[in-house]
């Protein structure tokens, strides 16, 4: 028997399940194909501002969240070259979750059955001239229909893939993210430590009043982004951080910081994956009834603490769109092009796309400039990010107050 389904989300990460998540909300059954065995949590934590708690709240999951977050009040802004801080209130919601909490809370909201695991996507294909929707071929050769198909399979995405998107660009950047665990409780109360130094930069979020994550991003050469040592080794992986700290003459509590982690929580990367901005502006998203959302579509760097959100705002556009061409959901037994389905799923993607783009491309800019600042050495480039940055309002912190609307 031919396995076909209406909506197919091939990715189990934030993004596939906030997706199948909002299409569940709106009453539209869709399945979830996860290359991994088990739920994927990888990832250390996420912070998620007042945009994505407006996503999480339409998904029916932000109160539950927020249990498992303390909410940050102030923010330190620290130039320690300078010899300089300084201290101002938070006035929207702003919390960070283990990765771990979001994945499982998004998954286990899901209907029975939602998520197919061990199901690894190698090719794609159109069912003939005269359809939309896909062919999906896993990695043991059998396959199965879908009539709309939605990529949110991360930056190396095989949807992105077959809509014809080039494979994303890589900054050299040394990334440090971890946890760590205060018994007793931490001193840091509800405070966003940021440390900005020559080439780096720190930050500092409590989750609870037990635990609280860091993140430190260093520029570092191209030559560096191959080293084995940060991917086949944790200990000697972390002996390279610490020589790449010291280097930029980062403020020893940072490297204290770092060797205090818990040790499995540990992540380090050389290199960060993203879509630059203008290729985000004029990219094709949509390929009759298939497109793609979260890093899949927009992978940025984590300059501006948004490349979770955007995901989460993904999902409640896209099935929001979705439900307008199809209120009933699609039914998998029926004829792929039977009553202009096929048209009006086209259009209700694109319309998806076309609400998406000029968010996606304003945040992958800010991203993207941040990034370029933080190893900038000519002082002309540095202007130059700057003024992209005051023309954003990237201190005002706009995106934050976005509103992707009701699911």
């Amino acid at each position: 028997m031919e396995d076909v389904h209406g909506v197919v989300i091939v990715g189990g990460g934030i993004g596939g399940l906030a997706t199948a998540l909002a299409l569940h909300r709106k009453g539209i059954d869709s399945l979830v194909l996860e290359k991994s065995e088990t739920l994927r949590a990888d990832g250390i934590a996420i912070s998620i501002h007042a945009n994505g708690w407006r996503a999480l709240d339409s998904l029916g999951v932000g109160t539950e969240l927020r249990e498992l977050a303390i909410r940050i009040t102030e923010e330190q802004l620290v130039w320690p070259q300078q010899n300089k801080s300084i201290l101002a209130p938070i006035r929207k919601e702003l919390r960070c979750l283990r990765r771990k909490d979001l994945v499982e809370t998004l998954a286990k909201n899901l209907p029975a059955g939602a998520i197919r695991f061990g199901c690894y996507i190698v090719a794609i294909d159109t069912p003939d001239s005269r359809s939309h929707g896909a062919v999906l071929t896993t990695v043991d050769g059998s396959t199965m229909k879908a009539k709309v198909l939605i990529g949110c399979d991360g930056a190396n995405s095989v949807v992105a893939k077959f809509l014809g998107l080039s494979r994303p660009s890589q900054l050299p950047c040394l990334v440090i993210l971890g946890l760590t665990t205060y018994p007793k409780g931490h001193p840091f109360g509800s405070e966003y430590l940021h440390l900005l130094g020559k080439g780096f930069a720190f930050g500092q979020l409590p989750i609870t009043e037990n635990i609280v994550h860091f993140y430190m991003n260093l520029s570092i050469p191209s030559t560096d982004c191959d080293d084995p040592y940060t991917t086949k080794d944790s200990s000697r992986g972390e002996d390279y951080a610490l020589r790449k700290l010291q280097e930029c003459q980062c403020p020893a509590e940072i490297a204290e910081k770092m060797q205090r982690s818990d040790p499995e929580s540990l992540k380090i990367l050389t290199r960060i994956w993203y879509r630059p901005p203008w290729r985000l502006l004029l990219g094709r998203f949509r390929r009759g009834t298939v497109t793609v959302a979260g890093d899949a579509m927009h992978v940025m760097g984590p300059f501006n603490g948004q490349g979770g959100a955007a995901a989460l705002e993904d999902a409640v556009v896209l099935a929001r769109s979705l439900s307008q061409a199809m209120p009933n959901g699609v039914d998998a037994d029926a004829e792929m092009t039977g009553h202009g389905l096929d048209e009006k799923l086209s259009a209700a993607i694109g319309r998806y796309v076309q609400e998406r783009r000029p968010r996606v491309v304003r945040l992958s800019l800010e991203s993207f400039v941040v990034g370029t600042l933080l190893g900038a050495k000519s002082l002309v480039k540095k202007l130059v990010c700057r003024a992209i940055m005051a023309v954003l309002g990237t201190r005002s912190r706009f995106h934050e107050n976005f509103d992707c609307g009701r699911l």
